[in-house]
Parts: structure tokens; sequence; C-alpha cells
């Protein structure tokens, strides 16, 4: 009989997840300003994260790693030793797997593989034979364990979930060029004249010894990252790379825009992105709440109404989070409230995003004006929102205009003759734009 030595784990895992969650988000401006854009609020109840977490769950994959980098605080409580996602395991189960190469020109995990590649001992300990590689900023719900199949009977080194795009939109991805069969015969990134419309959505599966094997070859390349350095090397090879077409709804909510519509899109009397599925529920660390309490007066059409908040005035086509109070007299439409947000009496908010723990003060009004471009950064503050980064203070009185962020403890004399005109930017107190 053989005997075992310390360490000889003969316990291993089919398929463990590395969840990719250190990013800063920055085009979504001042609503991570604070908080990784995986940790930002979701229809009212949920976090970007709970989605590829649910995913892995409800897919049978119980090992995920979560690769945290930026801002990491929100993100580490809310996933805790996740118990909501049935993911508190003795053997697997979720890990929080933050950066611990500190060195002075502050090169923590300097890319998407480089990142994996720091964590090799975590993924050798279970012994897998397939890893997943996952991004923690999207909205969408996929079987993992269909992929998987797909991958096996390709007899697959990589395979690349893909989706089709508009063929003008195709040049923002990195776009795939297959076969009959499938196979990867080219991967372009981000190509000026894309070859075909299937983009990689950045879900990749690699057989373990491959994706190692790579890794280590790699170690060396500054900022190495899977689209522009692990698959064309793996691809140079030889190796065998699989596109897998997924046909379901997948939002990127990278912009303020894509983060607002997708948000929108839940109202919908049957929304596209059903979140009420028996079969394929969303899990999340939602804590207890008492119920909402809507008063005699509130009027409430098209929205979702967070536990816990208290709604005085009216709600037309808004997702409210938690712990949120509307005042009598205030009237929010088309509009985002995270949770615990305080809006007094007598408001009007138009098409806007309040992050979490504001404080909007009695006769504000959000969304004045004219379309006019945000003057110091018009690629992220546009689509006609007001956006207010977390705990932000909004005097009494005052009024803001279209295409606007404004972000910490703001007091009247901020504001020229009580406006913030539209296209202008308002941050306090060493807050990021």
């Amino acid at each position: 009989m053989k005997l075992l030595r310390r360490g000889d784990d003969m316990r291993k895992k089919e398929m463990i997840a590395m969840l990719l969650a250190g990013g800063q988000g920055s085009r979504l401006g001042v609503l991570t300003a604070k908080v990784a854009k995986p940790a930002v609020a979701f229809g009212g109840k949920y976090r970007i994260i709970d989605f590829p977490l649910s995913n892995c769950i409800n897919s049978g994959i119980d090992t995920v790693g979560v690769l945290t980098q930026y801002q990491p605080l929100r993100l580490n409580t809310h996933i805790g030793i996740g118990i909501p996602w049935d993911l508190d395991r003795n053997f697997g189960g979720v890990t929080i797997l933050p950066p611990y190469e500190k060195s002075s020109n502050s090169e923590w995990y300097t890319g998407t593989a480089n990142a994996i590649y720091q964590n090799i001992d975590y993924m050798d300990t279970f012994n897998p034979e397939y890893v997943l590689i996952l991004s923690g900023d999207h909205i969408y719900k996929m079987d993992y364990e269909v992929m998987l199949d797909y991958h096996k009977e390709n007899n697959a080194d990589i395979s690349i979930a893909a989706m089709p795009v508009p063929k003008e939109e195709a040049s923002r991805f990195g776009i795939v060029v297959t076969d009959d069969e499938g196979k990867i015969s080219e991967f372009q990134e981000k190509p000026p004249e894309p070859k075909s419309n299937l983009a990689s959505m950045g879900i990749y599966i690699f057989t373990w010894k491959v994706l190692k094997e790579a890794l280590i070859a790699l170690e060396n390349v500054p900022g190495c990252d899977f689209g522009k350095h692990i698959i064309p090397y793996c691809h140079e090879r030889g190796k065998r790379l699989f596109a897998y077409e997924y046909n379901g709804y997948w939002k990127d909510v990278g912009t303020l825009g894509s983060y607002w519509e997708a948000n929108m899109e839940l109202i919908d009397i049957i929304p596209e992105f059903n979140l009420y599925e028996e079969y394929w529920k969303i899990y999340t660390n939602s804590g207890i709440l008492p119920p909402q309490y809507i008063s005699g007066q509130a009027v409430i059409d098209r929205s979702i109404i967070g536990n816990g908040s208290e709604v005085y005035g009216e709600v037309h086509n808004c997702v409210v989070g938690s712990g949120v109070t509307i005042g009598e007299g205030t009237v929010v439409r088309d509009s985002i409230i995270m949770k615990d947000v305080r809006i007094g009496k007598g408001c009007v908010i138009d098409k806007s995003i309040i992050a979490e723990n504001c404080v909007v003060g009695d006769n504000v009004t959000f969304g004045l004006g004219s379309d006019v471009p945000n003057k110091l950064k018009p690629a992220i503050y546009s689509f006609g929102l007001v956006t207010v980064g977390e705990n932000s203070v909004i005097p009494d009185g005052v009024q803001v205009g279209k295409n606007t962020a404004i972000s910490g403890l703001t007091a009247r004399e901020d504001y020229l003759n009580g406006i913030l005109e539209s296209g202008e930017t308002l941050i306090k107190a060493g807050g990021r734009v």
C-alpha cells in the first residue's frame, strides 16, 4: 500500500474558475472612484459580480478564485466566504486573491494573464483538468458546463466564448475567424478591418497543462494579457483553438450609457434579461431588510423598488435600490437610484444615476437644459445623464444640467447662481473624475 505523504492530496477538481475582478472601470467615471467596477450595484439588488458568481454555481463549478486589485474593500465584504452562492466549501469554494507583489513601481497585476500567472500555486492546489477564465464586469447568464462539453467534444486546448456583433461594431472587440467546424484560424485584437463578426467575450476554457505552459513561457512579458499574448502564443504553436458561439443576452456595462440602458431594460414588461427565472437564479449578499413602504400619496409605475425603501413621491421608469427615501412632492423619472440614497421633498430627478449613500436636498432639479457635451470628459459623461458619485451631498434648491458629474460634499456656493450647467463637472475634495 502506498502511503500518502503530506501534501499529496488526491482530491482534484475537473474545472475551476478564475474571475478577474480587479478592474477600475474608469469609463464609469465617478461611479467607480471609490469602488471596483464588479462591485457596482445593478438592478436595484445585485452587484455586477453576482452574475458570473451565480453562473459558476448554477453550472456546477464550486471552486472560484476572485482576483482583486483596485479598491477591493466593498468587493471583499460583499463576497465574504461565499455563503449566498453556496461557495463556502472546505475544499474549493470562493477565495479572494489580491496581488501580493507590491513592488516599488506599483506594478501589481500588470495584465489579465499576469494576474493568473501570479496565482499558479493556487490553481495547482486543485490539480484541475480545465481552467475557466472569467471577467467580473459583464451582465449575462451562461451555462459553463455546456461550454466545457463543447471543449471536450472538439478535443480543444482553448475554447473562446464568442458572440456575433454588428459588423460596424466589430473593430471594438477581439475578433475570432473560424472555419465551418468552429476551429479558430485567426485571432484579431480590435482590427480596423475585421474579417468576421464573432467577438470574443473574454470567457475562456483552457486545458490546464496548456495554460500553465503558456503562462510560464510568457512570465516576463510586460502587461501579459490573454487577447494580446497568451492566445496568439498558443495559436502560433499549433494548439487547438475553438470558438464557442453564444447567442444569449450579454452586456458589457463598461460605459455610463450601457450601464443605464442595461438597468432600464430590466423594467420592460417582458425583460430580455429575466431576473426571475426559477431554474437560473442570481444570488447576492443582500442582508436582512424590512419591506418597502409606499405612502398613500405615492405614484409608482414600471419600476423596481428595493427592500427597506420609502416612497412618498412619484417614481416612473426607475430602478431604485434598498433603503432609499424619496420625499413628498418629488418626481423621479428614468433614473437609477442606488441603495441608502435620501432624496428630499419637491425635487425633480430626470435621467440620473445616483450612487450609494448620497443625500439630495429639498427642491433640487436634475437633468435640465440642453444636451451639451461634457467639457472635461465628453466620452464618459454623455448620454444626457446626470451622474452623482457615492457619499455625495447636494444642497437644497440647486439645479443641475445634462452630461454632468458631481462627487463629494458640495455646498450652495459651489453652484454658480445655484446652477451646475449642462456639460460641467463638480468634484470636491480629492475625488476622481
